[in-house]
């Protein structure tokens, strides 16, 4: 398989996990109701991002990030699935991430689960978050992980990309990947 391409333009940008040996699935809800689970999406790309509505500034950030990617991608868009999984689920209703997540782009999806099964793919996928108090008991944040995992086609974990790099490395390590998978 050539590609058509110096050496250089192989390599990814972002952080190569390909062969760890963690984040190989969840069990979550999508804002439509539907269960789902990893293997939900085999043929295509999973991005899936931690993170929670109420958030100031990374969560909108990454995901219109996100968005400007899907845009970027074009056709290949099409190949690629940009998951939203809270890590606020006492206050990431299905309805609030049914209203919060399309507005980014109508193909992403938001996940949630209860109390415990957000720690158990928070813990899976070495996700950090914690609560901060605000101050009233609803005005509270989230500090958490920032940054997205890829999947490959087959569903294994192959990049970590970096919370705030704009969306062309990202579009170039995704093109690497769908090239490797025709």
């Amino acid at each position: 398989m050539g590609w058509g391409k110096g050496d250089v333009d192989k390599k990814f940008v972002n952080t190569d996990l390909t062969g760890l040996d963690y984040a190989k699935d969840f069990k979550l809800t999508d804002h439509n109701g539907k269960p789902r689970t990893l293997a939900d999406f085999k043929g295509k790309l999973v991005l899936i991002f931690f993170g929670y509505t109420q958030c100031p500034d990374v969560c909108p950030t990454t995901m219109v990030e996100m968005a400007n990617v899907m845009q970027k991608l074009g056709p290949d868009a099409e190949k690629t699935q940009v998951l939203f999984a809270t890590i606020d689920p006492e206050r990431d209703t299905q309805a609030l991430l049914a209203a919060y997540v399309p507005n980014f782009d109508a193909r992403f999806l938001g996940l949630y689960g209860d109390a415990a099964a957000t720690a158990q793919v928070a813990k899976d996928f070495k996700v950090y978050y914690q609560k901060v108090p605000g101050k009233t008991p609803d005005s509270y944040t989230m500090d958490h992980t920032a940054g997205t995992y890829v999947f490959d086609q087959q569903g294994r974990i192959r990049l970590f990309l970096r919370h705030g790099q704009g969306p062309d490395p990202i579009v170039h390590d995704l093109k690497l990947l769908l090239a490797k998978a025709s």
